[in-house]
């Protein structure tokens, strides 16, 4: 059942994702924002087609923790669900990515219509000033930068190094900092063709003010947060595992990166 569903979503996803990426490619004539509005109703098509289709649902704890004005969300990567959902969830926003992907046929031609950032990750520190730049610019327009300060997706259960590029452009734009902790991979894990039915919980944590916090106390602030509610929430995936990964960020937030 999990097979056929997953070969129907990809049908689904293919029969409405290439119109719209060139539909995205005909009005590159219009305003970004414009643009970025009529693309992006491709998201709540996809979100029915994912609950309906996968029987993949979601819920969200925190949702009053959404401050009014932009700012940068900081999340927990396992999926290409989450790049799909936050889009819903959070206000018009834009995503930190890799320039490469506005190479993929169809679904990389219409990112490149949408203000994003998208940065050279081999440019080294000229990428972090990419980011800034670029994402100074966007918070300016009044979109939200969503970024994965892990860098990639990461299984459930598992912790990599948080980068600290989203809370240097949180600090340099003078805008707060939203965690996010959810257990989307789960159910649709990285680079699996095959997805599985189930509920994803969505947590947003509490504001994290910039005004006089350093960007790497911010970034570990953040990481401290994310990582203890996963432990908090999906602690199935922690068992044996200790609980050092959280506990780091929480003993020393004033620590360099």
């Amino acid at each position: 059942m999990h097979l056929i569903r997953s070969v129907l979503f990809a049908i689904v996803l293919t029969l409405i994702t290439v119109p719209y990426a060139l539909f995205a490619t005909l009005i590159f004539w219009l305003p970004p924002m414009t643009r970025h509005r009529l693309i992006t109703t491709w998201v709540p098509i996809m979100m029915w087609v994912i609950r309906h289709v996968l029987g993949i649902r979601y819920r969200i704890i925190g949702a009053d923790n959404i401050p009014a004005g932009p700012a940068v969300v900081l999340s927990k990567h396992q999926s290409a669900w989450e790049t799909i959902a936050l889009q819903q969830i959070f206000p018009p926003l834009c995503y930190v990515l890799k320039r490469e992907l506005l190479r993929v046929p169809f679904f990389g031609w219409a990112l490149g219509m949408i203000p994003g950032i998208a940065i050279d990750r081999a440019a080294g520190k000229d990428a972090m000033a990419q980011v800034v730049e670029q994402g100074r610019e966007r918070l300016k327009e009044g979109l939200w930068v969503v970024v994965f300060p892990e860098g990639t997706r990461v299984a459930p259960g598992a912790v990599r190094r948080y980068k600290p590029g989203g809370a240097i452009l949180a600090k340099r734009a003078g805008v707060p900092v939203v965690p996010v902790a959810h257990n989307a991979g789960e159910f649709w894990r990285r680079n699996a063709f095959i997805k599985r039915p189930g509920e994803i919980v969505v947590s947003i944590g509490p504001v994290i003010e910039v005004k006089g916090v350093k960007a790497d106390d911010i970034n570990q602030r953040a990481e401290a947060w994310i990582e203890n509610e996963m432990r908090r929430l999906f602690p199935h995936h922690y068992a044996g595992a200790g609980d050092t990964a959280g506990r780091g960020a929480a003993e020393d937030v004033s620590s360099p990166e």
